[in-house]
């Protein structure tokens, strides 16, 4: 089988298109990935000082005992993690 010219480069032409619309799509996509991951750890590290004030102000008030306040630093961390799944999945 014989191909002109024009038809092999037709068809590199095509290949080079495929290429480049197949690397445009991930790197948006990995764009797209970074900023979700940038906003989670916003959100954890966010959720990580209110967790630490939250504690910090159970111990200044002294209504609870210290294993209460942990009990509650580890709730507010929690929540924040769950923040951060919501945004990246």
């Amino acid at each position: 089988m014989k191909f002109g010219i024009a038809y092999r480069l037709a068809a590199i032409s095509a290949g080079v298109a495929a290429v480049g619309l197949f690397l445009a799509t991930g790197t948006a996509f990995a764009t797209e990935q970074a900023q979700q991951r940038q906003q989670g750890r916003a959100v954890n590290q966010a959720a990580k000082q209110e967790a630490h004030s939250t504690k910090i102000d159970c111990r200044a008030e002294n209504q609870k005992s210290n294993a209460q306040c942990r009990q509650d630093k580890r709730h507010a961390k929690q929540e924040g993690r769950q923040a951060k799944r919501e945004i990246k999945y």
